[in-house]
Protein backbone atom coordinates (compact mmCIF):
# COMPACT_ATOMS: atom_id res chain seq x y z
CA UNK A 1 0.00 0.00 0.00
CA UNK A 2 1.49 3.38 -0.83
CA UNK A 3 1.04 6.91 1.01
CA UNK A 4 -0.83 7.94 -1.85
CA UNK A 5 -3.45 4.71 -0.97
CA UNK A 6 -3.23 5.63 2.73
CA UNK A 7 -4.23 9.21 1.79
CA UNK A 8 -7.42 7.51 -0.40
CA UNK A 9 -8.15 5.78 2.61
CA UNK A 10 -8.45 8.54 4.99
CA UNK A 11 -10.46 10.78 2.69
CA UNK A 12 -13.20 7.54 2.38
CA UNK A 13 -12.97 7.13 6.15
CA UNK A 14 -13.97 10.92 6.64
CA UNK A 15 -16.71 10.68 4.20
CA UNK A 16 -18.06 7.50 5.30
CA UNK A 17 -18.25 9.40 8.62
CA UNK A 18 -19.84 12.11 8.24
CA UNK A 19 -22.08 10.49 5.70
CA UNK A 20 -23.54 8.74 8.86
CA UNK A 21 -22.46 11.27 11.63
CA UNK A 22 -22.55 14.47 10.23
CA UNK A 23 -21.42 16.01 13.79
CA UNK A 24 -18.88 13.54 14.64
CA UNK A 25 -15.76 15.63 13.96
CA UNK A 26 -17.16 18.69 15.68
CA UNK A 27 -17.72 16.91 18.55
CA UNK A 28 -14.17 15.15 18.36
CA UNK A 29 -12.80 18.70 18.52
CA UNK A 30 -14.31 19.59 21.53
CA UNK A 31 -12.13 17.29 23.49
CA UNK A 32 -11.50 14.17 24.72
CA UNK A 33 -12.91 12.03 27.74
CA UNK A 34 -11.60 8.45 27.14
CA UNK A 35 -12.86 5.82 29.56
CA UNK A 36 -10.02 3.76 29.28
CA UNK A 37 -5.94 3.33 28.61
CA UNK A 38 -4.78 0.59 26.98
CA UNK A 39 -1.36 -0.45 27.73
CA UNK A 40 -0.39 -3.10 24.60
CA UNK A 41 2.02 -4.46 22.28
CA UNK A 42 3.41 -2.63 19.48
CA UNK A 43 2.53 -5.43 17.40
CA UNK A 44 0.32 -4.91 14.18
CA UNK A 45 -1.89 -7.38 14.64
CA UNK A 46 -3.27 -5.76 18.35
CA UNK A 47 -4.90 -2.93 17.12
CA UNK A 48 -6.31 -1.43 20.14
CA UNK A 49 -9.54 0.14 18.90
CA UNK A 50 -10.12 -3.10 16.54
CA UNK A 51 -10.31 -5.51 19.23
CA UNK A 52 -12.27 -3.93 22.05
CA UNK A 53 -15.00 -2.33 19.57
CA UNK A 54 -13.94 1.23 20.43
CA UNK A 55 -13.99 4.94 18.83
CA UNK A 56 -11.97 7.33 18.18
CA UNK A 57 -11.67 9.59 21.73
CA UNK A 58 -12.86 6.39 23.72
CA UNK A 59 -9.67 5.02 24.62
CA UNK A 60 -6.09 6.42 25.34
CA UNK A 61 -2.99 4.16 23.97
CA UNK A 62 0.44 3.43 24.95
CA UNK A 63 2.04 0.37 23.22
CA UNK A 64 5.94 -0.70 23.72
CA UNK A 65 7.86 -4.00 22.91
CA UNK A 66 5.66 -6.69 24.62
CA UNK A 67 3.17 -4.25 26.69
CA UNK A 68 5.31 -3.49 29.55
CA UNK A 69 5.39 -1.30 32.19
CA UNK A 70 8.72 -0.34 33.69
CA UNK A 71 9.27 2.27 36.19
CA UNK A 72 12.08 4.40 34.60
CA UNK A 73 9.93 4.69 31.28
CA UNK A 74 9.07 8.25 31.44
CA UNK A 75 6.92 8.16 28.07
CA UNK A 76 5.08 5.34 30.09
CA UNK A 77 4.55 7.06 33.34
CA UNK A 78 3.56 10.59 31.40
CA UNK A 79 0.73 8.82 29.70
CA UNK A 80 -0.32 7.15 33.00
CA UNK A 81 -0.22 10.27 34.62
CA UNK A 82 -2.25 12.34 32.05
CA UNK A 83 -4.66 9.20 31.56
CA UNK A 84 -5.45 9.14 35.65
CA UNK A 85 -5.43 12.77 36.98
CA UNK A 86 -6.11 14.82 33.53
CA UNK A 87 -8.28 12.81 31.82
CA UNK A 88 -9.76 10.56 34.82
CA UNK A 89 -10.16 7.25 33.21
CA UNK A 90 -12.29 4.28 34.60
CA UNK A 91 -10.30 1.25 33.52
CA UNK A 92 -6.83 0.25 32.78
CA UNK A 93 -5.80 -2.66 30.56
CA UNK A 94 -2.75 -4.30 29.89
CA UNK A 95 -3.17 -6.66 27.29
CA UNK A 96 -0.51 -9.26 26.17
CA UNK A 97 -0.95 -11.37 23.21
CA UNK A 98 0.04 -15.01 22.57
CA UNK A 99 2.84 -15.64 20.08
CA UNK A 100 4.07 -12.28 21.18
CA UNK A 101 8.22 -11.82 19.88
CA UNK A 102 9.41 -9.82 22.13
CA UNK A 103 8.27 -12.33 24.80
CA UNK A 104 9.79 -15.21 22.92
CA UNK A 105 13.00 -13.13 22.43
CA UNK A 106 13.02 -12.79 26.33
CA UNK A 107 12.96 -16.67 27.26
CA UNK A 108 15.97 -17.31 23.89
CA UNK A 109 19.20 -17.35 24.76
CA UNK A 110 20.09 -14.83 22.65
CA UNK A 111 21.79 -11.73 22.33
CA UNK A 112 19.86 -9.34 19.91
CA UNK A 113 21.62 -5.57 20.71
CA UNK A 114 20.09 -2.59 22.49
CA UNK A 115 16.67 -4.56 22.54
CA UNK A 116 18.13 -6.71 25.33
CA UNK A 117 18.24 -3.48 27.39
CA UNK A 118 14.02 -3.64 27.48
CA UNK A 119 13.78 -7.62 27.51
CA UNK A 120 15.69 -7.84 30.79
CA UNK A 121 12.42 -6.42 32.66
CA UNK A 122 10.71 -9.98 30.66
CA UNK A 123 13.19 -12.07 32.20
CA UNK A 124 12.75 -10.73 35.45
CA UNK A 125 9.36 -12.18 34.99
CA UNK A 126 10.99 -15.48 34.43
CA UNK A 127 13.14 -15.40 37.73
CA UNK A 128 10.29 -14.54 39.53
CA UNK A 129 8.57 -17.26 38.05
CA UNK A 130 11.53 -19.76 37.49
CA UNK A 131 9.77 -22.67 39.23
CA UNK A 132 6.22 -23.00 37.35
CA UNK A 133 8.05 -21.39 34.22
CA UNK A 134 10.68 -24.39 33.72
CA UNK A 135 8.29 -26.97 34.64
CA UNK A 136 6.46 -26.98 31.67
CA UNK A 137 8.19 -28.98 29.02
CA UNK A 138 6.35 -27.68 26.21
CA UNK A 139 8.07 -24.57 24.46
CA UNK A 140 4.81 -23.33 23.35
CA UNK A 141 2.97 -23.53 26.12
CA UNK A 142 6.13 -22.10 28.36
CA UNK A 143 5.98 -19.16 26.29
CA UNK A 144 1.98 -18.98 25.92
CA UNK A 145 2.37 -18.92 29.99
CA UNK A 146 5.20 -16.48 30.28
CA UNK A 147 3.64 -14.15 28.31
CA UNK A 148 0.06 -14.86 31.06
CA UNK A 149 2.57 -14.09 33.44
CA UNK A 150 3.96 -10.93 32.24
CA UNK A 151 0.68 -9.30 31.85
CA UNK A 152 0.48 -10.28 35.55
CA UNK A 153 3.59 -9.08 36.62
CA UNK A 154 3.17 -5.34 34.72
CA UNK A 155 -0.20 -5.06 35.93
CA UNK A 156 1.50 -5.18 39.56
CA UNK A 157 4.22 -2.97 38.16
CA UNK A 158 1.03 -0.19 37.51
CA UNK A 159 -0.11 -0.77 40.87
CA UNK A 160 3.30 -0.17 42.45
CA UNK A 161 3.82 3.85 40.88
CA UNK A 162 2.49 6.40 42.78
CA UNK A 163 0.21 7.61 40.40
CA UNK A 164 -1.81 4.78 40.77
CA UNK A 165 -1.12 4.39 44.97
CA UNK A 166 -2.74 8.02 44.90
CA UNK A 167 -5.16 7.57 42.83
CA UNK A 168 -6.26 4.26 45.11
CA UNK A 169 -7.05 7.35 48.11
CA UNK A 170 -9.50 8.84 46.11
CA UNK A 171 -13.59 7.82 45.94
CA UNK A 172 -13.60 6.41 42.31
CA UNK A 173 -9.49 4.58 41.67
CA UNK A 174 -9.66 2.94 37.78
CA UNK A 175 -9.81 -0.53 37.86
CA UNK A 176 -6.87 -2.30 36.73
CA UNK A 177 -7.23 -5.15 34.48
CA UNK A 178 -4.59 -8.01 32.68
CA UNK A 179 -6.09 -9.16 29.56
CA UNK A 180 -4.58 -11.89 26.51
CA UNK A 181 -5.31 -11.78 23.12
CA UNK A 182 -5.56 -15.14 21.07
CA UNK A 183 -4.07 -13.90 17.79
CA UNK A 184 -5.39 -16.96 16.22
CA UNK A 185 -8.96 -16.74 17.61
CA UNK A 186 -9.07 -13.35 17.49
CA UNK A 187 -10.78 -12.91 21.22
CA UNK A 188 -9.34 -11.22 24.33
CA UNK A 189 -9.52 -13.49 27.66
CA UNK A 190 -9.33 -11.92 31.24
CA UNK A 191 -6.78 -13.24 33.74
CA UNK A 192 -9.53 -11.93 36.15
CA UNK A 193 -6.72 -10.35 38.49
CA UNK A 194 -9.36 -8.30 40.39
CA UNK A 195 -7.22 -5.86 41.57
CA UNK A 196 -5.29 -8.15 43.84
CA UNK A 197 -2.80 -5.42 44.06
CA UNK A 198 -4.11 -3.48 47.24
CA UNK A 199 -2.44 -6.31 49.19
CA UNK A 200 0.67 -4.24 47.99
CA UNK A 201 0.21 -1.17 49.20
CA UNK A 202 1.60 -1.58 52.95
CA UNK A 203 4.82 -1.76 50.87
CA UNK A 204 4.66 0.24 47.64
CA UNK A 205 2.08 3.04 49.42
CA UNK A 206 3.10 6.32 50.84
CA UNK A 207 1.88 5.36 54.69
CA UNK A 208 5.08 4.26 55.38
CA UNK A 209 7.02 7.57 54.94
CA UNK A 210 4.07 9.20 56.89
CA UNK A 211 4.24 6.86 59.66
CA UNK A 212 8.26 7.48 60.19
CA UNK A 213 7.69 11.40 59.74
CA UNK A 214 5.39 10.58 62.91
CA UNK A 215 7.85 8.82 64.57
CA UNK A 216 10.32 11.31 63.89
CA UNK A 217 7.99 13.68 65.59
CA UNK A 218 7.83 12.54 68.83
CA UNK A 219 11.03 12.32 69.38
CA UNK A 220 13.23 14.56 71.72
CA UNK A 221 14.88 17.39 69.90
CA UNK A 222 12.93 16.88 66.48
CA UNK A 223 12.89 20.44 64.48
CA UNK A 224 10.66 19.95 61.70
CA UNK A 225 12.06 23.21 60.48
CA UNK A 226 15.57 21.84 60.59
CA UNK A 227 15.17 18.50 59.40
CA UNK A 228 12.77 19.22 56.42
CA UNK A 229 13.12 17.76 53.68
CA UNK A 230 16.09 15.55 55.35
CA UNK A 231 16.64 12.06 53.52
CA UNK A 232 15.76 9.66 56.57
CA UNK A 233 17.92 6.14 56.35
CA UNK A 234 16.77 3.05 57.04
CA UNK A 235 18.71 2.73 60.14
CA UNK A 236 17.10 5.58 61.34
CA UNK A 237 14.11 4.53 60.72
CA UNK A 238 14.38 1.12 62.50
CA UNK A 239 15.98 3.09 65.48
CA UNK A 240 13.00 5.18 66.09
CA UNK A 241 10.48 2.33 65.24
CA UNK A 242 11.87 0.15 67.89
CA UNK A 243 10.86 2.96 70.46
CA UNK A 244 7.27 3.06 69.70
CA UNK A 245 5.39 0.54 70.97
CA UNK A 246 2.89 0.23 68.19
CA UNK A 247 5.06 -0.93 65.31
CA UNK A 248 2.91 -1.31 62.05
CA UNK A 249 3.41 -4.45 59.69
CA UNK A 250 5.28 -2.67 57.34
CA UNK A 251 8.14 -1.72 59.54
CA UNK A 252 8.86 -4.63 61.55
CA UNK A 253 11.29 -6.84 61.11
CA UNK A 254 10.97 -10.23 60.74
CA UNK A 255 12.05 -12.94 62.07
Amino acid sequence: MSIKQILDNNEKWVADRKAADPEFFNRLADGQKPKYLFIGCSDSRVPASAITGTGPGEMFVHRNIANMVVHTDFNMLSVLQYAVEVLGVEDILVVGHYGCGGVAAAAANKQYGLIDNWLTNIRDVIRVHEREFLRIKNEDERLRRLVELNVIEQVRNLAKTNIIQNARKTSKPPRLHGLVYDIKEGLLRDLQLNDEIGDLDHIYGTEAMKYAEEVFEEQPGFNPQADKGKRVSESEVMAAGSKDKEHKPHLQKTS
